[in-house]
């Protein structure tokens, strides 16, 4: 098998019996995320070990080196420029490399729609997958990115609230699909639930799902690698965002 061949264009391809179960409507899972109470959901063994890496080094040989750099680092003005005590001010802060796929002429961009990863993202079988789990049906023109964390890199407390965007203020869903190397130690996503940071989830397996529905206030904790592996630690996700459909 080719490593072209390796993407598949469909999301139901990559999934075990749990995850068709799912995919079909016939799992408890379903509708999980219709309840108001509850923002997140992190699901293993729905996606098959053994096509979750081959996808995974797909990744490695053609879309590592045509990444970005994502560096947002916690301004020094948030310390220095403070007028009184216990009155800070945290913006959203983020390390970690990507490809915004729907810049469509980016070098990344360009090279995921060749190998098919564009196609996976934007699948029917992954919409409906996540609809499942929204309990309501979702707008099938879908975002989606590539993100890569390597050892340290994280993403600092945000809630993913777009009040600007009309279609997005009352809230949408993502779903993450993320490809761990063998080489990383732990990452974990640290979420809110009545108003404090109670709730640690680890989001560094090998084709483990995390499905959000946004916004709510969380962060991911800077990626760790096992001893003597830094240099083959990494944790891909592949990530499809979307809006709630008109009704």
């Amino acid at each position: 098998m080719s490593k072209r061949a390796s993407v598949p264009r469909e999301f139901e391809d990559l999934l075990t019996p749990a995850g068709l179960r799912i995919l079909g409507g016939r799992a408890d899972l379903c509708g999980a995320l219709a309840d108001p109470r509850r923002r997140f959901l992190a699901l293993d063994g729905m996606v098959a070990k053994g096509k979750a890496d081959a996808l995974r080094l797909v990744l490695e040989e053609h879309l590592l080196p045509l990444l970005t750099p994502m560096s947002d680092p916690i301004p020094p003005e948030t310390i220095w420029e403070m007028k009184h005590d216990y009155e800070e001010w945290l913006p959203k802060t983020v390390r970690v490399q990507t490809a915004y796929l729907e810049r469509k002429r980016d070098a990344a961009s360009l090279r995921a729609q060749e190998l098919g990863v564009v196609d996976l993202l934007k699948s029917e079988s992954m919409a409906v997958f996540a609809e499942q789990i929204a309990g309501r049906r979702l707008d099938r023109k879908s975002g989606q990115q590539v993100l890569c964390y390597g050892p340290g890199d994280y993403a600092g407390p945000h809630n993913d609230h777009h009040p600007e965007n009309a279609r997005a203020a009352g809230g949408y869903l993502d779903l993450h699909l993320s490809l761990s190397s063998k080489g990383v130690d732990h990452q974990y996503l640290v979420y809110a639930k009545g108003g404090h940071f109670t709730e640690m989830v680890p989001v560094h397996g090998l084709g483990f799902l995390t499905i959000y529905r946004l916004p709510f206030w969380h962060y991911t904790t800077p990626l760790q690698a096992k001893p003597g592996k830094t240099d083959e630690a990494r944790r891909w996700v592949l990530l499809a965002t979307y809006l709630y459909a008109k009704a």
